[in-house]
């Protein structure tokens, strides 16, 4: 009697694991050393019928693999793809004021100075006026508005570029003592660079010129934007 019954044609009451624990298969396993591999020589010699044979001949003791891995080194595919700078919209140009939707100074009216290699906005409150420093911005979180302040000839200098606003690294890892002891007292804040002060002061004195030669843009530049209860962006002009 079958010790697996057919619920259905091929299909058993126990499984494959089930069967194999009830015969008991696992008590019959025998565990054997396999004998070392013996020294055998990679070729041997064999006798070759013929005169013109060279009567003997070298044949490899095992055979040679039927199949065997490729050597080819793996090539990364090859992408022609070039990074092209960010289409800047219409309603941007030197110039437009813009309004800030996000960051540390969302809603906060900044002048628009130029796009940079990257494809982010270089923009500037004046810092004298509404306390936005020069900042790089993506102009996904940007309002332009129609309002916009004549810079005339003015350019900023090559060397504000997005390298300008890299990190600094730091001189070194602090010690696992020195971490311990100055838990609980603030980090010391690192000094303001001089050359980044000067280059502030010298984009801010060109673009509040500017600003004095229309009535109010100063008080508009300073003052915060946002929407109230009912008001809808997309409702608004800017």
């Amino acid at each position: 009697m079958a010790r697996s019954k057919e619920l259905v044609p091929s299909i058993g009451r126990l499984s494959r694991s089930q069967v194999y624990a009830r015969r008991g298969l696992y008590k019959g396993l025998k565990k054997s050393e396999k004998a070392p591999a013996s020294d055998v020589a990679p070729v041997k010699e064999k006798p070759v019928g013929g005169a013109k044979n060279g009567e003997k001949r070298l044949i490899p003791t095992a055979k040679a693999p039927r199949f065997y891995p490729a050597e080819d080194v793996h090539q990364p595919k090859k992408s022609r793809k070039s990074p092209k700078l960010t289409k800047l919209r219409p309603s941007i140009t030197p110039g437009t004021v813009l309004i800030l939707l996000a960051g540390r100074f969302r809603g906060k009216r900044v002048v628009f100075l130029k796009q940079l290699s990257s494809g982010l906005l270089l923009v500037t409150g004046p810092f004298k006026i509404n306390g936005v420093p020069l900042r790089r911005v993506s102009q996904a979180y940007v309002l332009a508005t129609s309002t916009k302040v004549d810079l005339g000839d003015f350019k900023v200098d090559e060397k504000i570029n997005d390298a300008y606003f890299a990190k600094p690294k730091s001189k070194g890892k602090q010690s696992a003592e020195e971490e311990f002891f100055s838990e609980g007292k603030p980090k010391e804040k690192e000094a303001f660079p001089e050359s980044k002060s000067a280059d502030q002061k010298a984009v801010d004195s060109a673009i509040i010129a500017a600003v004095k030669k229309t009535e109010n843009l100063s008080k508009y530049l300073k003052a915060s934007w946002g929407l109230s209860k009912g008001q809808f962006p997309h409702q608004l002009v800017f």
